[in-house]
């Protein structure tokens, strides 16, 4: 897992990037968090959406909601980067768009578009 440090506005935004899945489960999740704030200091994640199980875009498995809120719990803002139109489940498009409207869980089509709501909330 290679995690680098941006700054923007001031804040410091941890951008993970790996070639293998990182998120599998709620464990794992909490790992990634641990991994990010032990080593870089920042609790703001941008994780490219790669990095995550495709069980975790089937909202019936219920590991997107357990996953999210280890995040809100640990107070860690994420934000999953790439192409979510590929989903057809409504269910996902609008736990997507909630999710957005918050201050915790973003899904954003481009890093720099994570950096910057990162550097925001």
């Amino acid at each position: 897992m290679e995690i680098s440090i941006v700054q923007n506005n001031g804040v410091e935004i941890a951008i993970v990037r790996d070639m293998d899945v990182l998120i599998e489960d709620v464990q794992s999740a909490l790992d990634l968090m641990a991994t990010v704030k032990y080593e870089t200091g920042s609790s703001r994640i941008v994780l490219h959406k790669s990095a995550i199980a495709e069980p975790f875009f089937d909202l019936k498995t219920k590991l997107a909601g357990e996953i999210m809120q280890k995040f809100v719990n640990y107070q860690t803002t994420i934000a999953i980067v790439g192409d979510f139109s590929i989903y057809e489940s409504k269910s996902l498009k609008d736990f997507i768009y909630e999710s957005n409207k918050g201050r915790h869980i973003f899904f954003l089509d481009h890093e720099e578009q994570a950096v910057e709501k990162l550097s925001r909330v």
